[in-house]
């Protein structure tokens, strides 16, 4: 099957991109096996290698090895999350075990880490700064990994890994069917109440692309499609109902989530006692820039009475607005946004059907390639020649001034039923200098409401920063300059790594940005200077909720990773004892609520790590001090640090380092509180 197997011959596509068309689903699972086997012999040739360790006969041939692999993985993942099916998702649930065990049989391999070990203890005088680097995450990676324990040991840390692999991808997968299997059909002109137009068309558009008839409208879980109806919709009953579901996937039936994450928590737990931490919390942090649970838990309660005080005052604002208007009920969840936006209209004359027609996603695509082109001196190039894997998927050429190649951006925005929820960036190919001057392949992945068709997809504000957000990790990943694969790009520590991304997201909210590119898709005109300056008044809007949403979400994942014994967890009750111990105000809920929480469970990523966009945020808000400072939000001294001491580092040093290289001292964590309008309820 090699010689008819895409994934296993030579690409001769244009920049080396997968030649999506000809891969088949019945193509990946012997690919995965021929590559697996490959990766194998590779390790043991490193591992019984007669000479003795050198950096160049062990690390750099650890890097050299598993190139098929990375290739057939980094094409089947990527798809699952963006474009899957019901035969890859049979798949992932055959390989994700077969590949957990092939990572166990490397990182446990004695003989290979002895070699390792033995290198770090001759202390090599001749490698230079990045090599030093690789070396040092390589022992500590083997040794976070088991390395150096009995064999039982060991043996037992594989068998918790493989089944953990499988738990997270039965996590997302039920997720998944949640969200595909629910839409709520409004029927006619009462069910649209208070529905902006962006809105009833985007929902006309989803109830088309699921061949309904002419006239109905569909509602879907997607957060592009459901947060808005919630925002809108004068409907207090269908909005409870839809809130209902949102907050339910992974809780009830064939996909109750709730005996995984019990089982995740156990293993979890057991997996640090066994590498000797006091939990899996501890162990998780101890490789982080927090270094601890405590320090991290110590960021989240300062943010969070602040917050909390914040959220109270703006319930009991929404609750008197709702008492003017005549009704007769307390705020409950459903409402929240829904009051919150008619509160935003009142106080700022401000509210999102104002704002969407100014935001195009083609011009915010615009505005993000600009902004990047300012900063760093890139050029994006539509690339409408090379096929991506699915038809709305962009390709654009990235170069640099001198129009040396930089990589291929692929954007791919809109919503469907075959991609996950949520928004998030990967690559194809990462960059590196080791066997060649080797660019990377990055993708950005979306979920906005497209637009009817002929009509131009308009964002919410939020979306378009979140664009922004997206954008800053596939500058991170585009920029790497690097020689060493394990340490390009985003492989840096999980609470630095949302800094480059939430850092980007200032340049979009900055007046300099909108006057240019937030114009009216209708008439052409800019967003009025009144306008802008509203929005910015506003920027503290709401703060109290959104930051409490967040945090609450942060505390209960630390919290669950804290505990040593979880085999009878009830995910919901412990959700619940959480919340009502930090006290969680009324009619509020988790941004993320545990049974369908995929940043922890649908693998590792975030697992006691959700606190990093917090902890990334000190780092952000005071970043973007340094441009302030120096006058111009394209000052070129700035981002020449930035570029060179993050977007462009990787992995090369440690994270505090990497940030005082830039910024020249230590983050000022006032700057969090106050970008997020919470100074004056700090306590």
């Amino acid at each position: 099957m090699t010689a008819e197997n895409p994934l296993l011959t030579a690409w001769t596509t244009p920049f080396g991109m997968p030649p999506f068309a000809a891969i088949r689903p019945e193509h990946y699972r012997p690919a995965f096996e021929t590559a697996i086997a490959e990766h194998q012999r590779e390790i043991a040739a490193i591992a019984d290698n007669p000479e003795p360790p050198t950096f160049a006969n062990t690390i750099e041939a650890m890097e050299r090895a598993g190139r098929l692999l990375d290739r057939v993985a980094s094409v089947f993942f990527n798809l699952t999350g963006a474009h899957t099916s019901d035969d890859l998702e049979a798949i992932e649930l055959e390989v994700a075990p077969l590949l957990s065990r092939h990572r166990s049989a490397i990182y446990l391999n004695e003989k290979l880490f002895l070699r390792i070990d033995a290198i770090v203890e001759a202390a090599p005088k001749d490698l230079d700064a990045e090599q030093a680097r690789v070396l040092e995450r390589y022992h500590t990676g083997f040794r976070r990994s088991g390395a150096g324990l009995p064999a039982e040991v060991k043996k037992r840390l594989a068998a918790i890994s493989e089944r953990l692999a499988t738990l997270g991808t039965n996590f997302g997968q039920n997720v998944l069917a949640d969200e595909k299997g629910w839409s709520l059909v409004l029927e006619g002109e009462d069910d649209l109440a208070g529905l902006p137009d962006f809105l009833v068309a985007s929902a006309a558009q989803a109830a088309r692309d699921r061949g309904l008839a002419e006239g109905k409208h569909v509602i879907t879980l997607s957060r592009s499609s459901i947060e808005p109806f919630l925002q809108f919709s004068a409907r207090r009953d269908l909005r409870e109902k839809a809130f209902l579901a949102w907050t339910a996937r992974g809780e009830a039936g064939k996909t109750d989530n709730r005996g995984i994450i019990a089982e995740t928590i156990a293993l979890r737990s057991e997996q640090a006692t066994l590498l000797g931490y006091e939990s899996f919390a501890h162990f998780r942090l101890d490789d982080s820039m927090a270094k601890t649970p405590e320090a991290a838990m110590g960021l989240l309660t300062s943010v969070w009475e602040p917050a909390r005080s914040r959220a109270i005052e703006e319930r009991d604002a929404l609750q008197a607005l709702v008492r003017e208007e005549g009704g007769n009920f307390e705020l409950a969840a459903w409402d929240w946004r829904y009051y919150s936006e008619r509160r935003r209209k009142a106080e700022f004359d401000l509210d999102e059907a104002l704002l969407k027609p100014y935001l195009q996603l083609d011009k915010v695509i615009e505005a993000a390639f600009d902004t990047a082109s300012r900063l760093f001196g890139l050029r994006f190039t539509e690339r409408t020649d090379i096929p991506a894997y699915h038809p709305d998927v962009r390709v654009f050429e990235v170069t640099d001034e001198s129009g040396a190649p930089v990589g291929l951006f692929l954007g791919d925005y809109f919503a469907r039923s075959s991609k996950r929820s949520g928004a998030w960036m990967s690559d194809y190919r990462g960059q590196e200098k080791l066997v060649a001057d080797i660019r990377p392949i990055i993708v950005n992945v979306m979920n906005f409401a497209k637009g009817a068709d002929g009509a131009p997809t308009l964002l919410s504000y939020d979306d378009a920063r979140t664009l922004f957000h997206e954008f800053g990790h596939g500058l991170h990943g585009l920029l790497s300059d690097v020689t060493y694969p394990s340490i390009a790009g985003t492989n840096v520590a999980r609470d630095f790594v949302e800094f480059p991304s939430q850092l980007y997201e200032h340049w979009f909210e900055r007046p300099e940005i909108l006057s240019r590119f937030a114009v009216h898709y209708r008439t052409g005109e800019p967003m009025p200077d009144a306008l802008i300056g509203r929005l910015k008044a506003s920027r503290s809007f709401n703060q109290g909720f959104a930051t409490v949403e967040y945090v609450a979400s942060a505390l209960v994942d630390m919290k669950l990773h804290l505990l040593k014994e979880a085999k009878s967890l009830d995910a919901t009750a412990f959700e619940k004892a959480v919340l009502d111990e930090i006290g969680m105000p009324q009619a509020m809920v988790m941004r993320h609520r545990t049974p369908h929480f995929q940043h922890v469970f649908a693998g590792d990523g975030y697992s006691s790590a959700y606190y990093s966009y917090l902890w990334s945020e000190t780092l952000d808000a005071d970043g973007f001090r340094a441009f302030e400072e120096a006058g111009d939000i394209f000052a070129p001294e700035p981002a020449r640090k930035l570029k060179d001491f993050v977007y462009a580092a990787g992995n090369r040093r440690t994270p505090d380092e990497a940030y005082r290289a830039f910024r020249g001292r230590d983050p000022d964590p006032s700057a969090l509180l106050e970008k997020r309008g919470l100074m004056d309820t700090a306590v």
